[in-house]
């Protein structure tokens, strides 16, 4: 296997076996309880931060049958006009997160920096709701910000998606889905450690399993909460596991990062590769010696830095490219 990085090592062990132990069917919904009670929820006056932000929790209406989706919406306080919007989905293998525990540190990293507004979505979990249901809620959220986007101050020109592990494989599914119905347009999507592919079949998903943060026991149980009996079937759509896509022309350009020494590693970099294939744009990190999450586990070593900053660095190009190629008024 490949080495962890030495920082990230001791941050591991540190943590002992029992948050590393796999989920399984059978203490499944156990392991969604215990998330529930301890995972980080601030409240709307929490994330204001002392009047920086302006915060609103949304409720809007599904497109097909379901309930409404909450959106958590964040901007700079005091801000004008229309900001770019990072539409973002929270982690957690598809059965775990919430939309309010990833929202401090993107203010801190990207809302403030960036000068960019975010929303969050909470989208509906496995297996109590089985693919498409959350995706559809995903689409749903962004399908109405965008609609709406007049009164949440949003730039339609510049919308981004992005998320992290079972996030990000929803903002790659959710750039196939905006691809293939047309609405609405994206400029980008941020994919950090996407979880893409249900086979399980990749050299990395067997090298890493048991090893860092998640394993191929853990992958399994996740992937069979979302499809159910359709699991390692042939005719899995690419809207539920993007790895399974055949035609990934026409998407926006992609950031994707993923560490060296994660089991998600060999799907992602196929998932890059793929892109520049069908003739499209990926920025593709994978980060030497890291595991699944390292940046959330440990934040402050180095090549956590690292990673953040060439996100920042990805998502500050974008932008601003995106200003300098826009038609400029007449006269």
């Amino acid at each position: 296997m490949p080495p962890f990085d030495p920082e990230l090592s001791v941050a591991l062990e540190s943590l002992g076996n029992g948050p590393r132990a796999p989920v399984t069917p059978e203490n499944l919904a156990a392991r969604q309880e215990r998330d529930a009670a301890t995972r980080p929820r601030p409240t709307a006056e929490d994330l204001r931060a002392d009047g920086r932000f302006e915060v609103t929790e949304l409720s809007v209406p599904a497109l097909r049958d379901g309930p409404d989706v909450t959106l958590v919406s964040v901007r700079p306080a005091g801000r004008e006009g229309p900001l770019p919007l990072l539409y973002y989905m929270h982690g957690g293998a598809m059965i775990m997160g919430n939309a309010w525990s990833v929202l401090p540190r993107i203010q801190r990293e990207w809302v403030l920096p960036l000068d960019m507004c975010v929303i969050s979505v909470e989208y509906r979990l496995a297996p109590q709701t089985r693919y498409p249901g959350p995706l559809e809620d995903c689409y749903a959220g962004l399908l109405w910000a965008t609609e709406h986007a007049a009164e949440l101050g949003i730039d339609t020109d510049r919308v981004i998606i992005g998320g992290k592990s079972a996030g990000g494989g929803l903002a790659a599914a959710l750039a196939l889905l905006v691809r293939d119905r047309g609405v609405p347009d994206v400029l980008g999507q941020l994919l950090l450690c996407p979880m893409l592919d249900d086979r399980g079949h990749t050299f990395s998903s067997h090298q890493m399993s048991g090893l860092g943060m998640w394993d191929l026991i853990s992958n399994e149980t996740a992937w069979k909460a979302l499809l159910g009996d359709r699991h390692g079937a042939a005719d899995v759509p690419p809207y539920a596991a993007p790895a399974r896509a055949t035609d990934l022309s026409g998407l926006p350009p992609a950031f994707i990062d993923v560490g060296s020494a994660e089991m998600f590693r060999d799907e992602d970099v196929a998932y890059a590769n793929a892109i520049w294939r069908s003739g499209g744009q990926a920025e593709l990190h994978v980060w030497p010696g890291a595991y699944h999450g390292f940046d959330g586990l440990a934040p402050q070593v180095a090549i956590s830095k690292d990673a953040r900053d060439a996100r920042t660095r990805w998502l500050r190009r974008l932008l601003t490219h995106s200003r300098s190629t826009e038609p400029r008024p007449a006269g």
